[in-house]
This record gives C-alpha cells, sequence and structure tokens, in this order.
C-alpha cells in the first residue's frame, strides 16, 4: 500500500468495520472494549482494524491512568473532502449546464429544429 497520506486514509475506510469505529469515535473516546463491543469479532481483530486506522492517523490513542482511549482524529477526512471538493465542483458545473440545456429545450417545444439546419 502507498505511504502517501490520501491512499492510507482511503484505504483505512475501505472497509466497514473501520467505519463503524469511526462514526463510533465521533461520539466521544472509547476503549478498545467499549468499540469491539457491537461486532461480532474477536478482540485481535478490532486491534488490527484499529492499527490501520492509527497508520493512516484517523485516530490517535491516549493514556488515562490503566486505559488507553481512543479518539478521532479529524485532519485526514478533511484531506479527503478537500480532495473531493474539486470533483464535487466539476459535477455541479456539469449539472448546471444540464439544468440550462433542458430548460432551454423545455422552451422550444420543437427540439431546436431551426438550429440543426
Amino acid at each position: 500500500m502507498s505511504g502517501d497520506p490520501l491512499s492510507l486514509t482511503l484505504a483505512a475506510l475501505a472497509d466497514p468495520t473501520r467505519r463503524a469505529i469511526l462514526a463510533r469515535l465521533a461520539m466521544g473516546e472509547a476503549t478498545v472494549n467499549e468499540l469491539a463491543e457491537p461486532f461480532d469479532i474477536s478482540l485481535p481483530a478490532v486491534s488490527k482494524h484499529l492499527k490501520v486506522l492509527e497508520r493512516a492517523k484517523l485516530i490517535s490513542r491516549g493514556r488515562s491512568a490503566q486505559w488507553r482511549p481512543c479518539r478521532l482524529e479529524a485532519e485526514p477526512l478533511q484531506a479527503v473532502d478537500g480532495w473531493l471538493a474539486d470533483y464535487r465542483k466539476l459535477w455541479e458545473h456539469r449539472l448546471d449546464r444540464l439544468e440550462d440545456y433542458l430548460a432551454a429545450i423545455q422552451n422550444d417545444p420543437e427540439g431546436r429544429k431551426d438550429h440543426q439546419t
């Protein structure tokens, strides 16, 4: 897997279990046991998912006495949003052009035959 941050983030987001873990962490810090609770997988499997998320810098683990709470880190998600913004602008522009075209042909019930000669 590529080591660039965007590729690491997208690869981490490709798994539904990891996305569910991030959704849970969006509500606040949680321990590994709390994160594992809704899943029918082993603690070592959850730990592997957490390592992928940590490598992508989507989560961090702190230390509070004897437990290590996990927390969501938003910066990589903001980078993905920025990357997607360019494509969002492209599609909005294309949809605007389509809307203009549809409005034009609705206003010309003859289907612009006079422009096709």
